[in-house]
């Protein structure tokens, strides 16, 4: 069943007579209006009737990499640093196409499990055509996007103290190149990040550079940190101090910074990360299946901790399913506190929703549905699909049953770019084909 939307945004609601997560409640019989892209009013509905669906705010993927929707399954059942190799191997042979149709999966994929926004963690990469490409691909469909740009200037081919050497450049040319990326998306659902691959990728004097040049330019740094103990014992080794102390005595923490994984953040790490107004990004499928552990969640929010959620790359969690994502992170909690009561549905979608927007230089999103920002929202029907009928709670019924299947509609900055669960902008049938043409071929 297709859902009403309003496409003439400045006479009717966008949507009509639906039920509405706003305020921590759920509203029924509601018209939410969009005017320039924005949220303007929720009202009574004028012509209310049996509903047309259920409204919450879009996802936030706070962390991913795009290119990885094409190494699905790649070094299955290895440890960490053998996964990185083979995914590294993967990225050095990446080519423009590639980057773009894999960019366009992915972005695809999120958008039908309601995400609106994704933060792109780009791995280093010397090719700005490889860069042009997921560029085209964000626009093509539609989904805003936090594009952070790949940097490291400390080299080594192993990935134990460094990054690999085939996909760096001079740290001024990146910066360079970043700067032309800015540019070239500006006035657009594209912003930039810089992305750092680990703390052990980057000297001092890089440290440094880049906080200078990202506060220069207000612009947000994503860093993969303690997925393993893998940072600690590394930095302990070569600089004498943990993964935090060492960029906390450089200089590397505060307020734009979004730190990736955390898993191993013991007590003193989290206090530092906390007064310095570090976000982090919780990615529980990923760090699951790559047998990393378990990250410190209620812990971190105790402590009023900025945590939002991540989905991470199909290399690692074979999927971009927010909804999947949202449903393990609580469920992971639960099983480790042995308590059913952690993490229910309003604190869940806070987290998934907004949880770390401020640092990411996006608006905030509390308590669902909000006026006076973009139009970033999904509309789930529960009747696409047997298996979350009947509706006892429909906040329930999401965290516990959710899947695509019952996403509807997605709209990002006023324009629908999901109608009946399938894209409005990407032809899904040929770009299917596209994939599968691809086959089981190499990056290369």
């Amino acid at each position: 069943m297709t859902t009403p939307v309003r496409t003439d945004l400045s006479t009717s609601p966008a949507f009509a007579d639906v039920t509405v997560y706003t305020g921590g409640v759920w509203l029924a019989h509601q018209d939410v209006h969009v005017a320039d892209g924005v949220v303007t009013a929720i009202t009574d509905a004028a012509h209310p009737g049996d509903g047309n669906g259920y409204l919450i705010p879009g996802f936030v993927n706070t962390h991913t990499h795009l290119q990885q929707s094409l190494m699905r399954g790649i070094a299955e059942c290895t440890p960490l640093l053998e996964w990185l190799l083979a995914v590294g191997e993967e990225s050095v042979a990446i080519t423009p196409q590639r980057a773009y149709l894999a960019a366009v999966a992915a972005s695809l994929e999120a958008l039908r499990s309601g995400t609106t926004t994704v933060v792109e963690h780009m791995w280093p990469h010397p090719s700005p055509e490889v860069h042009g490409a997921v560029v085209q691909a964000l626009r093509d469909t539609g989904i805003r996007a936090l594009l952070g740009r790949g940097v490291a200037d400390r080299p080594d081919a192993t990935r134990k103290w460094g990054f690999e050497p085939r996909l760096m450049q001079p740290l001024g040319d990146v910066l360079e190149h970043v700067d032309h990326l800015r540019a070239q998306v500006a006035d657009s659902r594209i912003a930039m990040a810089l992305a750092v691959p680990n703390p052990r990728s980057v000297t001092e004097h890089g440290m440094t550079t880049l906080r200078e040049f990202a506060q220069s330019r207000d612009l947000p740094v994503s860093i993969h940190l303690l997925e393993t103990p893998t940072d600690d014992r590394m930095c302990l080794e070569h600089a004498g101090v943990g993964a935090v102390e060492y960029l906390d005595g450089n200089g590397f923490l505060w307020d734009r910074v979004l730190a990736v994984h955390c898993v191993e953040l013991d007590d003193v790490g989290q206090q530092i990360l906390t007064d310095r107004g570090v976000a982090i990004s919780h990615n529980p499928l990923s760090n699951m299946r790559l047998g990393s552990g378990v990250a410190p969640v209620p812990a971190m929010l105790d402590r009023g901790m900025m945590v939002g959620l991540g989905v991470d790359g199909a290399a690692s969690n074979d999927t971009q399913d927010m909804l999947e994502t949202l449903r393990i992170a609580a469920y992971v909690q639960r099983a480790v506190h042995k308590r059913a009561d952690l993490l229910g549905f309003g604190e869940m979608l806070d987290i998934a929703c907004g949880g770390a927007n401020v640092a990411l230089g996006l608006p905030e999103v509390i308590g669902g549905v909000c006026t006076g920002v973009p139009a970033d929202l999904t509309l789930v029907r529960f009747d696409r699909d047997y298996a979350t009928l009947p509706v006892r709670d429909p906040g329930a019924s999401l965290l516990t049953a959710g899947s695509p299947r019952i996403v509807d509609t997605v709209m990002v900055g006023g324009e629908v770019v999901v109608a009946d669960g399938r894209s409005t902008r990407i032809d899904e049938a040929e770009f299917t084909k596209e994939l599968l043409a691809l086959g089981g071929s190499s990056a290369g």
